[in-house]
């Protein structure tokens, strides 16, 4: 009786899961060392990308942004300052914006007002469900190959006045020096993906 009620819990999650795609996955779908295939988004202008197109030479940044994030504001010098860093390194950052909640026009204000790297509307947030993103801002490091090597938060202060680990910089820092990642995953701390089917987008 036990088992039959444990079985018919199980197929109601299931069921739960592909009749509502919008609810948040459980992170971990896209684990350590899973590869990026291609895909192809929009830009607030309304130019179709390709992260092929967009990838840099030795690795790529996936952040998840919002245009209206106390958060993600606080950290906005420091993502900037770190993207014009790594760029001469040959490591590219892309923005990416999920939220339902935000309008075509605003992300386009935003990025062009706060940013100086591409960024990609993801409608219907397909990357972040693929990725099993939830906050914003949530990083994902790819090396020249396409393979994760590094998921979570930026540093361990949203204020960035006590920083006392910058994890992402020091999981790029050891990557491009030959080096083991030595803290692969973090927890991204942060505001939560507005998602498709989220009530009142809450």
């Amino acid at each position: 009786m036990k088992h039959n009620a444990a079985l018919a819990l199980a197929l109601l999650g299931l069921i739960t899961l592909f009749a509502f795609p919008g609810i948040s996955r459980a992170k971990g779908d896209f684990a350590i060392g899973s590869v990026l295939e291609e895909f192809r988004m929009q830009d607030p202008a309304g130019i179709d990308r390709s992260y092929s197109e967009l990838k840099g030479e030795k690795g790529t940044l996936i952040i998840f942004l919002s245009a209206q994030c106390p958060v993600v504001k606080m950290y906005d010098q420091r993502i900037n300052a770190f993207a014009e860093s790594l760029k001469a390194k040959g490591i590219n950052f892309v923005g990416i914006y999920s939220n339902n909640t935000e309008s075509v026009k605003w992300v386009r204000e935003h990025s062009e007002a706060t940013y100086r790297f591409p960024v990609l509307i993801d409608k219907n947030n397909v990357l972040a469900d693929k990725l099993g993103a939830t906050r914003t801002p949530e990083v994902y490091y790819f090396n020249a190959d396409d393979i994760l090597d590094y998921h979570g938060a930026i540093d361990n202060d949203r204020s960035g006045n006590n920083i006392s680990k910058y994890f992402l910089k020091t999981a790029v820092e050891q990557k491009l020096s030959g080096k083991e990642i030595t803290e692969k995953v973090t927890k991204a701390f942060g505001c939560s993906i507005k998602r498709v089917g989220d009530a009142e987008g809450s």
